[in-house]
This record gives structure tokens, C-alpha cells and sequence, in this order.
């Protein structure tokens, strides 16, 4: 039976930002649930983790309903705090080289939005209930490649991220009635594992704080989004990348 603690459902949590962000909301006594394609990752462990993961690709919008209903019984108290959708995907050439619209398929189209946009959008809709009883929070992770032509990141990839802003924005409209709080948040150079070659580069040419963002600094953002120090705060997309958006 679920205790008294909020609850943050979380997707992509294996690494880099969404680790953190277990890792932070953790120690500040929430309830993690997660969901993600890969298996329960032992490097990202807190109390209760793999009972609290939910293996489903967010690619199949088929089986969307079936991972809701997994979620939902997975609250018993009917009430789900915060939703962070952090999952994302963003497919390269060979030897990691950047997808423009000549290189992209629709096959490729197609899985990035199901994963990056779509489901998103589902995922709010399916736990509404749990959302509205809570008067939760929902936080969308961007990318400063949705409002500009990035050298790393693929079309498909840029477009499911802008997508992602003007959904947010229609969240936040039609869910702030209800209590409910949508908020973006759009990382740019952020020190994860998965850093294309060059971004050392990047950062000195274009990042006037001339660092890579830590993860750390990502989840930060992310939780004060979800807590009661930004309960004024509806349809906003906050840029955490050192100043490369100016």
C-alpha cells in the first residue's frame, strides 16, 4: 500500500538527466515510479525501484493504454503528483552523423514522434484522474534544438521537440482549469554519456558560460517545477543552457 509521499512518475530514467532526477526527487521523500523500454537499469537503484518500473515502448501507441492501466494500479490512492516525460530518442546516421529531411524516412518519422511527442500527450490524457486529484504538475524536457537549427540533433528530432513546446502550451491551457500545471523545460549541452563528438567545441563557440550543464543543474529545474514554489508557474519553457539560447 502506498504511503502518504507524493508521487513522480518519471519516463527515461536510466541515465543522464532522468537519473538525477530519481536520484534528487529521492532525497527529497517522493514516490518514484518509472517507465522506460529498457529493463530496470541497476545503476539508477533507490528504494522500492524495481518493483516501482514499468518496461513498455513508448514507440507503441498500441499498448499505451495497457501501460496506463499498469500505472494507475500502481496508485492506489488515486493521486499522481508530478509526470515528468524526459524519454527521447534522437536516431543518427553512420558514425553518429546528424538526420536532415533528405536522410529521414518515414519509418524514423514515425518512431521519434510516437516516443518524443505523441505518447506525451496520451500519457496526460490517460492519467488525467490521478493528475486532477493531486493537482499535479506535468514537465516536459525540450531541447534547445526545438527552436533552432542544431548541428547534433536530427530534423525528426527538432521537430518532435518543438512539437513538445506547443504542446506544453496546450496543456497548460486546458489543464490549468483543472489544478493541473504543465511546464517545459529545455536543456541545450547537458554532460551526459550520450554527447556527440564536437560538443567541447560547440560549447566554447557558443555557451557564454563556456561549461557543459550537469544533470544535476537539469533536475534542480525539474523539481521546482513539480513543487509548491512554482505554483504560479503554467505554460512556461525554461532554457537551462548557459546562456546558448541569447
Amino acid at each position: 500500500m502506498m504511503d502518504g509521499r507524493p508521487v513522480l512518475l518519471l519516463t527515461g530514467a536510466s541515465r543522464g538527466i532522468g537519473h538525477a532526477t530519481v536520484k534528487l526527487f529521492q532525497e527529497r521523500g517522493w514516490r518514484i515510479l518509472t517507465v522506460s523500454r529498457q529493463p530496470f537499469s541497476t545503476e539508477c537503484r533507490w528504494p522500492a525501484a524495481v518493483e516501482s518500473h514499468v518496461q513498455a515502448d513508448l514507440a507503441r501507441l498500441e499498448r499505451l493504454d495497457e501501460v496506463i492501466a499498469d500505472i494507475r494500479s500502481r496508485l492506489p490512492a488515486g493521486k499522481l503528483h508530478a509526470l515528468v516525460n524526459n524519454a527521447g530518442i534522437s536516431p543518427k546516421g553512420p558514425g553518429g552523423t546528424r538526420l536532415g529531411v533528405l536522410e529521414t524516412d518515414s519509418a524514423c518519422w514515425t518512431q521519434v514522434l510516437n516516443v518524443n511527442l505523441i505518447s506525451t500527450a496520451l500519457l496526460a490524457r490517460g492519467l488525467l484522474p490521478e493528475l486532477e486529484a493531486a493537482a499535479g504538475s506535468i514537465v516536459n524536457v525540450t531541447s534547445i534544438a526545438g527552436s533552432r537549427v542544431h548541428p547534433f540533433a536530427g530534423v525528426a528530432y527538432a521537430a518532435s521537440k518543438a512539437g513538445l513546446a506547443a504542446l506544453t502550451r496546450e496543456l497548460a491551457h486546458e489543464l490549468g482549469g483543472r489544478g493541473i500545471r504543465a511546464n517545459a523545460i529545455a536543456p541545450g549541452e547537458i554532460r551526459t554519456s550520450i554527447l556527440s563528438e564536437g560538443t567541447e567545441e560547440l560549447v566554447a563557440d557558443a555557451v557564454p558560460m563556456r561549461r557543459l550543464g550537469d544533470p544535476a543543474e537539469v533536475a534542480q529545474t525539474i523539481y521546482f517545477l513539480c513543487s509548491g514554489a512554482s505554483s504560479y508557474v503554467n505554460g512556461a519553457e525554461i532554457h537551462i543552457n548557459g546562456g546558448q539560447h541569447v
